[in-house]
């Protein structure tokens, strides 16, 4: 088999993140193409769609999510995702299990004693009969139920146990953070289909691969896929990664030249580019890992000068703030300097001042 080098799957992702070059595919051929963004706040998922699409507006996304075309809801790894609402009603199903095991954590044991889980559904579902609800009022309502216990665990777990999707003006444009009403609606999903997981893999190394089998379940949530990867067999190609490991990925798909040039990028936080993998090291090293993860589910937004993590940046009191992690080039510090003055329009609409470096960041060298 290939033996493939780190730089290699660097390229690899990239071209398939639409990182190496920005696409004009259209914005929901391009969420179908990643399968679903990271959603844990509403402003990211259009940054992210900005960062990989020419010419990406604000009502580009909020068109499809007022549309319903796009929902946002608990998806991969039982975070929260913006997906194609058709492939939400497909997903939803198969990845269930996933969700119901982070809902039988001991986060949603500490409040004591629980009511069965056949009875929370039927009591969350009552709720929701009458159509839409705010997941405020979904807590109290469960909590009336359920005297003694935190209406708002119970909300929690029945909204990952339940397909539930979110409201247009909660995942649309305009709040740094979660938005403190959130409005939630039952919606009817799809019977799974037998090739269903198959489906998942391919779509996932179309996106992401080549990869081994522990990278799409780091990805996915889900377990056991070495048996549904050997049911696979000749329908995918097989490489051999830089340490040795086994990779995967689809056999039409012709890897890029290692040696083209990445532009310098600014991702958004929670970023699946580089949630996606069980080994991260093809966009950043562990070392880089610790800062731009440093715990409580946090990723930072990051700086990728060519093709790998090199810092982390913010948007602060109306102007964007780079922070590097290791000198850089002038030319690098140039390259990243022109990304975030084309970026700063989006982000206020108005016209750029420049881009900060924060002071403790080092000096080009």
């Amino acid at each position: 088999m290939t033996r493939l080098s780190r730089r290699a799957l660097n390229r690899a992702l990239l071209q398939r993140q639409f990182l190496l070059e920005r696409t004009d595919q259209a914005p929901l051929d391009v969420i179908r193409h990643l399968v679903a963004l990271q959603a844990q706040e509403p402003n990211w998922p259009y940054v992210g769609l900005w960062s990989r699409i020419r010419g990406f507006t604000h009502t580009d996304l909020t068109g499809l999510l007022l549309d319903r075309h796009v929902v946002r809801s608990s998806l991969l790894r039982s975070t929260q995702h913006l997906a194609a609402a058709d492939d939400f009603r497909r997903l939803r199903p198969l990845l269930q299990p996933v969700l119901d095991r982070t809902a039988s954590s001991p986060y949603f044991r500490r409040d004591g004693d629980r009511p069965p889980t056949r009875t929370l559904m039927a009591d969350g579902h009552a709720l929701l009969d009458a159509g839409p609800l705010a997941r405020r009022d979904l807590a109290r309502g469960l909590s009336a139920r359920h005297p003694g216990r935190d209406g708002r665990i119970l909300a929690d777990e029945f909204e990952l146990r339940t397909p539930l999707v979110h409201d247009p003006a909660t995942a649309s444009w305009g709040s740094w953070g979660n938005r403190s009403s959130v409005i939630v609606t039952t919606v009817p999903t799809d019977a799974i289909e037998t090739a269903a997981t198959h489906e998942l893999i391919r779509r996932y190394l179309a996106a992401f691969g080549p990869a081994s089998v522990a990278d799409v379940q780091a990805w996915s949530g889900l377990t056991r896929l070495n048996r549904v990867v050997a049911e696979m067999g000749v329908a995918l190609r097989r490489y051999t990664g830089p340490d040795g490991q086994s990779l995967l990925d689809l056999p039409d798909v012709q890897l890029p030249d290692p040696d083209v040039p990445a532009p310098a990028r600014l991702l958004p936080a929670y970023d699946n580019a580089l949630l996606g993998h069980a080994d991260r090291t093809r966009i950043i090293s562990d070392e880089d890992r610790r800062q731009v993860m440093p715990g409580r589910a946090l990723v930072r937004p990051t700086i990728l000068v060519d093709g790998v993590v090199r810092g982390t940046w913010s948007f602060t009191d109306g102007d964007i703030r780079l922070a590097p992690l290791r000198p850089l080039t002038a030319a690098e510090r140039q390259d990243i300097d022109d990304e975030a003055h084309r970026m700063l329009p989006f982000l206020t609409h108005r016209d750029p001042p420049g881009p900060q470096w924060t002071a403790k960041g080092p000096p080009s060298v």
